[in-house]
């Protein structure tokens, strides 16, 4: 398991657009190292006890205003006791802006200064998202990751049996790609796995006997995504006659990922059978399923149904 241990701040001004205000400092080398984010109310007014200092910091309108209040000799005090803390970072939201005090002490401290116009809740919480996503215990596997109908569907198997193919199938049909070859999977909860592309291979595809072809530029936008939810795994095996498949489906089978169970299917492969559409259904079957409908359990009960009533009418005769 590959746990990624930081995010650079560059990454996170690109991402969240940004605008630097303190250019002189040094961004390269900085990182994020947990998914959590802090909001200085307590340390403003100089409580300092339990303060986790390795947290982006974020400066929002209520604790802006808190600062006009107080002179500008107190101000400083405050500005310098948190900066010395080697906080990673400050972002200012909502419009507001660092004085002049605040610039020259976190050039000194060599902590850079963000600000944005987004306003402090939105802003919080779109970050707190990336972070997590970014900052989550993530491995590498070998396969195909598509969207169908809103469904994360992971495909995988041997070299050569016929994942790549598959998914141009289903980008042909209408579906989205994620990634060709290599998944990167993270646990971004105990419920939720989430699954991209490394940006060497994204949007990529490697056909054998024709090479490599951009899906993006083939299809256009709309038939790739950077990333998405891993609801179902499709395992793509050689036929093999004397192997028991299942075929009504009433058992649920799982796979798992970083300690997270996933619903999967093992698809026997053979000539004559389009890869596609069995995953497509695989994947309409499967919401059903999370909507509360299960044709196998439908099925049984029918036949349930019909046994109880032909015991009725034997027994009226």
């Amino acid at each position: 398991m590959n746990t990624k241990s930081s995010v650079p701040i560059e990454k996170l001004v690109q991402k969240m657009g940004l605008t630097n205000r303190t250019e002189s400092v040094q961004l390269k080398g900085k990182k994020l190292t947990t998914p959590e984010v802090n909001r200085p109310a307590l340390q403003l007014t100089g409580y300092f006890d339990y303060f986790d200092a390795d947290r982006l910091q974020i400066i929002g309108y209520v604790e802006y205003t808190y600062l006009d209040t107080l002179d500008r000799e107190r101000k400083r005090v405050v500005y310098e006791r948190l900066l010395a803390a080697k906080i990673p970072a400050i972002v200012y939201t909502t419009r507001t802006v660092p004085d002049e005090d605040m610039l020259e002490l976190a050039t000194r401290y060599d902590v850079p200064i963000f600000t944005t116009d987004r306003e402090t809740s939105a802003f919080a919480a779109e970050v707190l998202r990336w972070l997590n996503v970014e900052l989550a215990p993530c491995i590498t596997i070998h396969g195909v990751l598509v969207d169908v109908y809103g469904e994360g569907v992971l495909i995988t198997g041997e070299s050569g049996i016929g994942k790549s193919e598959a998914a141009l199938e289903l980008v042909r049909r209408g579906h989205r790609l994620i990634t060709d070859d290599v998944v990167e999977i993270r646990k971004v909860s105990d419920h939720t796995l989430v699954g991209t592309a490394p940006d060497i291979t994204r949007h990529f595809i490697e056909l054998r006997g024709i090479g490599i072809i951009n899906v993006k530029t083939l299809f256009g936008v709309e038939a790739v995504m950077d990333t998405t939810n891993i609801d179902l795994v499709i395992k793509l095996e050689e036929w093999d006659k004397d192997k028991e498949y299942d075929r009504l489906g009433l058992q649920e089978e799982y796979t798992e990922f970083l300690g997270n169970r996933v619903t999967c299917h093992s698809l026997p492969i053979r000539p004559g059978r389009n890869l596609a559409v069995i995953v497509e259904s695989a994947a309409v079957n499967h919401r059903q399923k999370k909507m509360g409908y299960n044709a196998a359990q439908e099925l049984y009960n029918r036949v349930q149904q019909g046994i109880m009533k032909n015991m009725e009418k034997h027994e009226e005769e």
